[in-house]
């Protein structure tokens, strides 16, 4: 048996992919992981013993080109630009993917919606089972949520009935990636579909998260599957120098904020808050290239680092509130001071927040909103906290999610 696992996104996409082909390769299946060529993305699946089929381009260039695009553009130019590059990655995507799927009994596809609309477009040509995966619960159809909002495509103010902003979001999705999904049905002689999101989303969908930090009420808008956070286990040494500087003083507090544009401002105001407490820093690089300001020796930089072995060892961690990171730190009992951006990042904030494992800053930190969150997660109380929430983290998602895809791929497609 072989599964394609696919993903078009960043290093919280793809990592808990590495965590479900092997936990996959231990039951035998073979797994093929279609990811970003990013060498870092590579270096990652080869760790985990994993097959990479590299995805249409890689993400880190073609991310900041896609910034640099829409920085300056209206919401209506904005929408404009999701459009044409939802018809770029569904014809690209889909001809990686069919590559990738050569020989596979099924794909789970996380990720950007027009990448895993060309792996349900592969699927429906090569006659696999198809599942749809999503990191958070906050993307899902549910009475219980709102959808997300698009450029150009607001949300109407005043509406409260989520069922009602959920069948407008059927015709946002038309309109944003309709004529991408439905033009490259037209090039393989496929029918259009009418409703592009729930072709996209099947059902059911996978919910690869946590149930503590993420819980999901039943919808009765779509089926999910909760398997808990696909982790992958890490047993790398700590890079020269590290070992040295946390066994010289108190537990440092990690900075990080991965690839968001704000960690370079964040950063610098997060080492001021730090060091007005008299503590130290574990500066994590990322892509801003963060490091220290000065040459005190109270601050120390890494580039790639084994996080489940170092949340142990910090009194907080100070970072953009990405699903990985946050279970991370949970599964740790570190707790957590977190400046959301994008995405699903302010759902993982208001979550630290409201089970009391640390605090949600907002988007746009200061030196005295920052200085308070430090304030709540360096508080003796939430210390005790999450070290108790630490305990309910579930580890074995991978596992779980694993058996649900031999079951699923055993079965006739449809």
């Amino acid at each position: 048996m072989r599964i394609l696992l696919s993903t078009y996104g960043l290093r919280g996409d793809v990592e808990p992919l590495a965590a479900l082909g092997a936990a996959l390769q231990a039951h035998g299946v073979e797994a093929r992981v279609s990811a970003p060529g990013d060498a870092e993305f590579a270096a990652l699946l080869a760790r985990a013993g994993v097959t990479m089929a590299p995805a249409f381009a890689p993400v880190r260039e073609w991310a900041k080109e896609m910034i640099n695009r829409s920085r300056s553009a209206s919401p209506e130019d904005r929408a404009r630009l999701i459009s044409a590059q939802a018809a770029e990655i569904v014809a690209r995507q889909y001809e990686a993917l069919s590559t990738a799927a050569e020989g596979c009994d099924a794909v789970l596809a996380f990720g950007l919606f027009p990448s895993c609309a060309a792996a349900r477009m592969v699927a429906e040509q090569h006659g696999m089972r198809y599942m749809l995966g999503t990191f958070c619960p906050v993307w899902l159809p549910s009475p219980h949520n709102r959808p997300h909002e698009y450029p150009s495509h607001p949300l109407p103010p005043g509406v409260t009935d989520n069922r009602l902003l959920w069948e407008m979001d059927i015709r946002t999705k038309n309109a944003l990636f309709g004529e991408a999904v439905n033009g490259q049905r037209a090039s393989l002689g496929l029918l259009p579909v009418e409703n592009v999101r729930d072709y996209v989303y099947g059902n059911p969908v996978l919910l690869a998260c946590d149930p503590t930090l993420g819980p999901w009420p039943d919808s009765d808008l779509i089926d999910a599957v909760q398997t808990g956070a696909f982790i992958l286990p890490d047993e790398r040494p700590f890079p020269d120098g590290l070992e040295a500087f946390l066994d010289a003083g108190p537990p440092p507090v990690y900075v990080g904020f991965g690839s968001i544009s704000v960690a370079r401002e964040a950063g610098f105001t997060a080492i001021e808050a730090i060091r007005a407490r008299g503590l130290r820093a574990v500066i994590a690089r990322g892509w801003a290239e963060l490091g220290p300001v000065d040459d005190r020796d109270d601050c120390f930089a890494v580039g790639e680092v084994n996080q489940q072995a170092l949340f142990g060892r910090v009194a907080a961690v100070i970072h953009h509130g990405g699903a990985g990171t946050t279970v991370a730190a949970a599964r740790a009992g570190a707790p957590q001071a977190i400046v959301p951006q994008i995405g699903d990042q302010p759902y993982w904030a208001r979550r630290v927040a409201e089970l009391g494992i640390g605090a949600n800053d907002g988007a746009v930190p200061s030196a005295e909103s920052l200085s308070a969150a430090l304030d709540v997660a360096l508080a003796p109380e939430t210390s005790t906290r999450a070290a108790a929430v630490a305990g309910k983290i579930r580890t074995d998602g991978a596992e779980v999610a694993a058996r649900l895809l031999i079951e699923l791929a055993g079965q006739p497609s449809r």
